[in-house]
């Protein structure tokens, strides 16, 4: 099992829990999207600076990324408390806490949270202010407010209301690849950005998974074979792991990977034509024709 792919708090979850970049820039757009190896970043993070910290206080700054309840609400809900431990499932996060109850981060396209002293200036776009014990704090930040903040009693149920399947570094390659590509009508790229189906795979990684295991995006799931299968299972846990291992940071991903390449005309890293874009479900994706079959 990789080591990345533990979703309860592991034995390196201290590791490097500052300096971190926080979420994947998409080149020639300046926009952040977070997907599984970022919010797995966050996770790390927050374990590394917050965990079992006294919820002295909560500043609810925009309460319009309060889901369920009001922002007073959230706020006495959780004062007093403590952080326990965390999990998460796919692009969300969860943080249990000493009542029995779950804090739900959902980042949208622009959330990560921020640890800092007390004593720092809050950053920009810092939409709830965790204020910790050990004069720390721990801030949700979030530009376009796509993100939310929720407590739950029951998480399993959360997951299932909000749609999330299988946790992308959790699924077998016969149990559920397999199983998902042959009874899907959709293009393989689509499959792999349906959260019910998988959850955790955005635009960003499904291009860079289906250019390493050498399958067009366009192709049916259902017309995959079984080496299809097993190239797209194995990919999916060998990128996604080093980019968490590698803290969700372009700049410490491999150069030949296609996230550094994401512009039509751009030759192929392997030599062998061109990058291309197209549409997929509204958004722009990037195959190498030549390479990925």
């Amino acid at each position: 099992m990789l080591r990345a792919s533990l979703p309860e708090d592991g034995p390196d979850a201290n590791s490097r829990a500052d300096g971190f970049r926080l979420a994947q820039i998409v080149p020639g757009t300046g926009a952040v999207m977070p997907e599984l190896p970022d919010v797995e970043t966050f996770r790390r993070r927050l374990v590394g600076s917050s965990l079992h910290r006294k919820i002295e206080h909560v500043r609810v700054l925009d309460a319009q990324v309060v889901q369920g309840r009001s922002g007073r609400s959230l706020a006495q809900v959780l004062r007093g408390e403590q952080m326990e431990k965390t999990s998460r499932r796919g692009k969300q996060m969860f943080v249990s806490v000493s009542d029995g109850r779950w804090l739900v981060m959902h980042f949208g396209m622009t959330g990560f949270v921020e640890p800092a002293s007390c004593d720092d200036p809050l950053p920009r776009h810092a939409r709830v202010v965790f204020e910790l014990g050990g004069d720390r704090r721990l801030c949700f930040v979030d530009q376009r407010k796509l993100g939310f903040l929720a407590v739950v009693d029951d998480l399993e149920k959360h997951c299932q209301s909000e749609g999330l399947g299988p946790d992308a570094l959790n699924v077998s390659r016969d149990d559920d690849v397999a199983r998902l590509c042959g009874s899907s009508r959709a293009r393989v790229k689509s499959l792999l950005m349906d959260q019910e189906a998988i959850a955790g795979i955005g635009n960003i990684y499904s291009d860079e998974i289906l250019f390493q295991a050498h399958i067009d995006p366009r192709r049916k799931a259902g017309d995959l074979d079984e080496n299809d299968v097993k190239r797209l299972h194995r990919q999916m846990r060998r990128v996604l792991g080093m980019a968490i291992d590698r803290h969700a940071d372009p700049d410490e991903l491999p150069r030949g990977w296609l996230l550094h390449h994401r512009d039509d005309g751009t030759p192929c890293t392997r030599g062998n034509g061109h990058i291309r874009r197209f549409s997929a479900s509204g958004r722009g994706a990037f195959l190498c024709p030549e390479c990925q079959r």
